[in-house]
Protein backbone atom coordinates (compact mmCIF):
# COMPACT_ATOMS: atom_id res chain seq x y z
CA UNK A 1 0.00 0.00 0.00
CA UNK A 2 1.51 3.30 -1.13
CA UNK A 3 0.88 6.33 1.08
CA UNK A 4 1.22 9.86 -0.24
CA UNK A 5 1.35 13.23 1.49
CA UNK A 6 -2.14 13.91 0.18
CA UNK A 7 -3.50 10.82 1.95
CA UNK A 8 -1.98 11.91 5.24
CA UNK A 9 -3.07 15.55 4.86
CA UNK A 10 -6.63 14.39 4.11
CA UNK A 11 -6.90 13.25 7.73
CA UNK A 12 -6.86 16.88 8.90
CA UNK A 13 -9.98 17.64 6.81
CA UNK A 14 -12.20 15.27 8.78
CA UNK A 15 -15.02 16.59 10.94
CA UNK A 16 -14.84 15.58 14.59
CA UNK A 17 -14.94 17.28 18.01
CA UNK A 18 -11.14 17.29 18.08
CA UNK A 19 -10.84 18.74 14.58
CA UNK A 20 -13.26 21.56 15.44
CA UNK A 21 -11.19 22.76 18.39
CA UNK A 22 -9.36 26.06 18.03
CA UNK A 23 -5.82 25.63 16.75
CA UNK A 24 -4.33 27.80 19.48
CA UNK A 25 -5.79 25.57 22.18
CA UNK A 26 -4.46 22.42 20.51
CA UNK A 27 -0.97 23.89 20.14
CA UNK A 28 -0.90 25.02 23.79
CA UNK A 29 -2.17 21.62 24.97
CA UNK A 30 0.47 19.83 22.92
CA UNK A 31 3.24 22.05 24.29
CA UNK A 32 1.97 21.49 27.84
CA UNK A 33 2.01 17.71 27.41
CA UNK A 34 5.51 17.72 25.93
CA UNK A 35 6.90 20.01 28.64
CA UNK A 36 5.27 17.90 31.35
CA UNK A 37 6.65 14.64 29.94
CA UNK A 38 10.16 16.03 29.54
CA UNK A 39 10.18 17.61 33.02
CA UNK A 40 9.44 14.34 34.82
CA UNK A 41 12.29 12.98 36.99
CA UNK A 42 14.99 11.03 35.17
CA UNK A 43 14.62 8.00 37.42
CA UNK A 44 11.32 7.47 39.21
CA UNK A 45 9.09 4.43 39.60
CA UNK A 46 5.95 6.51 39.06
CA UNK A 47 7.10 7.83 35.67
CA UNK A 48 5.67 4.91 33.74
CA UNK A 49 2.26 5.19 35.41
CA UNK A 50 2.08 8.94 34.74
CA UNK A 51 3.17 8.61 31.14
CA UNK A 52 0.80 5.67 30.58
CA UNK A 53 -2.14 7.78 31.77
CA UNK A 54 -1.21 10.61 29.40
CA UNK A 55 -0.74 8.16 26.53
CA UNK A 56 -4.18 6.66 27.18
CA UNK A 57 -5.65 10.17 27.11
CA UNK A 58 -3.97 10.87 23.77
CA UNK A 59 -5.14 7.55 22.32
CA UNK A 60 -8.70 8.36 23.40
CA UNK A 61 -8.45 11.68 21.55
CA UNK A 62 -7.18 9.85 18.45
CA UNK A 63 -10.18 7.53 18.58
CA UNK A 64 -12.53 10.48 19.21
CA UNK A 65 -11.08 12.23 16.14
CA UNK A 66 -11.79 9.08 14.06
CA UNK A 67 -8.30 9.14 12.59
CA UNK A 68 -7.05 6.33 10.40
CA UNK A 69 -5.00 4.26 12.84
CA UNK A 70 -2.77 2.98 10.05
CA UNK A 71 -1.76 6.52 9.08
CA UNK A 72 -1.19 7.37 12.74
CA UNK A 73 1.10 4.36 13.08
CA UNK A 74 2.97 5.29 9.89
CA UNK A 75 3.60 8.80 11.18
CA UNK A 76 4.74 7.48 14.53
CA UNK A 77 7.14 4.97 12.99
CA UNK A 78 8.53 7.63 10.64
CA UNK A 79 9.61 9.79 13.61
CA UNK A 80 10.63 6.95 15.93
CA UNK A 81 14.15 6.31 14.48
CA UNK A 82 15.25 9.89 15.29
CA UNK A 83 15.12 9.19 19.03
CA UNK A 84 15.51 5.43 19.04
CA UNK A 85 19.28 5.54 18.47
CA UNK A 86 19.79 7.68 21.58
CA UNK A 87 17.54 5.36 23.59
CA UNK A 88 19.29 2.16 22.52
CA UNK A 89 22.73 3.30 23.72
CA UNK A 90 21.55 4.12 27.25
CA UNK A 91 22.06 0.56 28.66
CA UNK A 92 25.76 0.88 27.77
CA UNK A 93 26.25 4.42 29.13
CA UNK A 94 26.89 5.21 32.79
CA UNK A 95 25.08 8.46 33.45
CA UNK A 96 26.68 10.79 36.02
CA UNK A 97 23.41 11.37 37.90
CA UNK A 98 23.22 7.65 38.84
CA UNK A 99 25.33 6.77 41.88
CA UNK A 100 25.54 2.98 41.68
CA UNK A 101 25.28 0.57 38.76
CA UNK A 102 24.34 -3.11 38.67
CA UNK A 103 25.84 -5.03 35.75
CA UNK A 104 23.27 -6.91 33.70
CA UNK A 105 25.61 -8.45 31.10
CA UNK A 106 29.28 -8.28 30.16
CA UNK A 107 30.07 -7.74 26.48
CA UNK A 108 33.34 -7.79 24.50
CA UNK A 109 35.72 -4.80 24.39
CA UNK A 110 34.98 -3.93 28.01
CA UNK A 111 31.35 -2.94 27.33
CA UNK A 112 28.72 -3.79 29.90
CA UNK A 113 24.97 -3.40 30.18
CA UNK A 114 23.53 -2.14 33.46
CA UNK A 115 20.06 -2.43 34.96
CA UNK A 116 20.05 1.30 35.67
CA UNK A 117 20.91 2.09 32.04
CA UNK A 118 18.11 -0.16 30.79
CA UNK A 119 15.66 1.48 33.21
CA UNK A 120 16.70 4.96 32.10
CA UNK A 121 16.44 3.95 28.44
CA UNK A 122 12.89 2.67 28.99
CA UNK A 123 12.03 5.95 30.72
CA UNK A 124 13.31 7.91 27.72
CA UNK A 125 11.32 5.63 25.40
CA UNK A 126 8.12 6.28 27.37
CA UNK A 127 8.69 10.04 27.32
CA UNK A 128 9.51 9.98 23.63
CA UNK A 129 6.38 7.96 22.86
CA UNK A 130 4.13 10.46 24.63
CA UNK A 131 5.76 13.45 22.92
CA UNK A 132 5.56 11.91 19.44
CA UNK A 133 1.96 10.79 19.96
CA UNK A 134 0.93 14.32 20.96
CA UNK A 135 2.64 15.78 17.88
CA UNK A 136 1.04 13.19 15.59
CA UNK A 137 -2.37 14.00 17.08
CA UNK A 138 -1.82 17.73 16.55
CA UNK A 139 -0.64 17.38 12.95
CA UNK A 140 -3.41 14.92 12.09
CA UNK A 141 -6.24 17.16 13.33
CA UNK A 142 -5.00 20.51 12.00
CA UNK A 143 -4.55 21.66 8.44
CA UNK A 144 -1.03 22.84 7.74
CA UNK A 145 -2.11 26.40 6.98
CA UNK A 146 -4.30 26.53 10.11
CA UNK A 147 -1.32 25.44 12.18
CA UNK A 148 0.76 28.34 10.83
CA UNK A 149 -2.07 30.83 11.41
CA UNK A 150 -2.62 29.58 14.98
CA UNK A 151 1.09 29.86 15.72
CA UNK A 152 1.07 33.43 14.41
CA UNK A 153 -1.87 34.30 16.68
CA UNK A 154 0.05 32.96 19.66
CA UNK A 155 2.78 35.53 18.98
CA UNK A 156 5.33 33.42 17.12
CA UNK A 157 7.72 35.81 15.26
CA UNK A 158 6.71 36.43 11.66
CA UNK A 159 10.07 35.14 10.38
CA UNK A 160 9.30 31.68 11.73
CA UNK A 161 5.73 31.68 10.44
CA UNK A 162 6.95 32.86 7.03
CA UNK A 163 9.32 29.89 6.82
CA UNK A 164 6.54 27.53 7.90
CA UNK A 165 4.19 29.03 5.32
CA UNK A 166 6.70 28.49 2.53
CA UNK A 167 7.35 24.94 3.69
CA UNK A 168 3.62 24.17 3.74
CA UNK A 169 2.99 25.64 0.30
CA UNK A 170 5.89 23.95 -1.46
CA UNK A 171 6.20 20.67 0.42
CA UNK A 172 3.90 18.97 -2.07
CA UNK A 173 5.81 20.55 -4.98
CA UNK A 174 9.06 18.99 -3.79
CA UNK A 175 7.27 15.69 -3.21
CA UNK A 176 6.16 15.73 -6.88
CA UNK A 177 9.75 16.48 -7.90
CA UNK A 178 10.96 13.45 -5.95
CA UNK A 179 8.28 11.26 -7.52
CA UNK A 180 9.38 12.35 -11.01
CA UNK A 181 12.98 11.48 -10.21
CA UNK A 182 11.94 8.08 -8.84
CA UNK A 183 9.79 7.44 -11.93
CA UNK A 184 12.75 8.24 -14.18
CA UNK A 185 14.91 5.83 -12.20
CA UNK A 186 12.33 3.05 -12.42
CA UNK A 187 12.05 3.44 -16.20
CA UNK A 188 15.80 2.81 -16.29
CA UNK A 189 15.32 -0.33 -14.14
CA UNK A 190 17.01 1.15 -11.09
CA UNK A 191 16.11 -0.71 -7.92
CA UNK A 192 17.68 0.25 -4.62
CA UNK A 193 17.09 -3.27 -3.26
CA UNK A 194 18.70 -5.03 -6.22
CA UNK A 195 21.14 -7.53 -4.73
CA UNK A 196 22.95 -8.03 -8.02
CA UNK A 197 24.02 -4.38 -8.29
CA UNK A 198 27.13 -3.15 -6.41
CA UNK A 199 26.16 -1.42 -3.18
CA UNK A 200 28.62 1.39 -3.82
CA UNK A 201 26.97 2.16 -7.16
CA UNK A 202 23.51 2.14 -5.54
CA UNK A 203 24.70 4.55 -2.84
CA UNK A 204 26.10 6.82 -5.54
CA UNK A 205 22.72 6.89 -7.30
CA UNK A 206 20.96 7.71 -4.04
CA UNK A 207 23.45 10.54 -3.52
CA UNK A 208 22.76 11.83 -7.04
CA UNK A 209 19.04 11.76 -6.27
CA UNK A 210 19.48 13.81 -3.09
CA UNK A 211 21.77 16.33 -4.79
CA UNK A 212 19.40 16.65 -7.75
CA UNK A 213 16.48 17.31 -5.42
CA UNK A 214 18.55 19.89 -3.52
CA UNK A 215 19.48 21.73 -6.73
CA UNK A 216 15.88 21.73 -7.98
CA UNK A 217 14.69 23.00 -4.59
CA UNK A 218 17.24 25.80 -4.67
CA UNK A 219 16.22 26.82 -8.19
CA UNK A 220 12.52 26.68 -7.24
CA UNK A 221 13.25 28.88 -4.22
CA UNK A 222 14.95 31.48 -6.40
CA UNK A 223 12.06 31.55 -8.85
CA UNK A 224 9.54 31.82 -6.04
CA UNK A 225 11.37 34.66 -4.31
CA UNK A 226 11.74 36.58 -7.60
CA UNK A 227 8.01 36.16 -8.24
CA UNK A 228 7.23 37.44 -4.73
CA UNK A 229 9.37 40.54 -5.29
CA UNK A 230 7.62 41.21 -8.60
CA UNK A 231 4.29 41.13 -6.76
CA UNK A 232 5.36 43.72 -4.18
CA UNK A 233 6.66 41.52 -1.38
CA UNK A 234 8.77 43.33 1.22
CA UNK A 235 9.60 43.54 4.91
CA UNK A 236 6.26 45.17 5.69
CA UNK A 237 4.18 42.65 3.76
CA UNK A 238 1.75 40.41 5.60
CA UNK A 239 2.94 36.85 5.08
CA UNK A 240 -0.40 35.19 5.87
CA UNK A 241 -4.03 36.16 6.14
CA UNK A 242 -5.45 35.68 9.63
CA UNK A 243 -9.22 35.69 9.96
CA UNK A 244 -10.78 36.48 13.31
CA UNK A 245 -11.62 33.54 15.51
CA UNK A 246 -12.98 33.48 19.06
CA UNK A 247 -12.44 30.77 21.61
CA UNK A 248 -15.55 28.78 22.45
CA UNK A 249 -16.75 26.98 25.55
CA UNK A 250 -15.70 23.68 23.96
CA UNK A 251 -12.12 24.95 23.62
CA UNK A 252 -12.02 25.93 27.28
CA UNK A 253 -13.36 22.55 28.40
CA UNK A 254 -10.73 20.72 26.36
CA UNK A 255 -7.85 22.79 27.70
CA UNK A 256 -9.05 22.51 31.31
CA UNK A 257 -9.51 18.75 30.90
CA UNK A 258 -5.95 18.40 29.61
CA UNK A 259 -4.60 20.53 32.45
CA UNK A 260 -6.61 18.53 35.01
CA UNK A 261 -5.23 15.23 33.70
CA UNK A 262 -1.67 16.56 33.89
CA UNK A 263 -2.24 17.77 37.44
CA UNK A 264 -3.81 14.44 38.38
CA UNK A 265 -0.81 12.50 37.12
CA UNK A 266 1.45 14.57 39.40
CA UNK A 267 -0.36 13.14 42.42
CA UNK A 268 0.01 9.53 41.24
Amino acid sequence: MQITLTDIERESYKNSPVHRLDGRIKILATIAIIVFAVSLPRIDDSNFIRLALIELYLISLILLARLNLFYVLVRFLAVLPFGLAMILIQPFVRQPFIDTFTVYAELPFGISMTYEGIYFGLTLLAKYTVCVTSIVLLSSTMKMNDMVVSARRLGIPREFTLLLTMMVRYLFVFWIMLKRIRTAQKTRLFDIWNKNAPRRWILEQVGYTISSLFIRSYEQGERTYTSMLCRGYGNDSAEIYMHKSKLTFRDGVFFLTTAAILLFTVTV
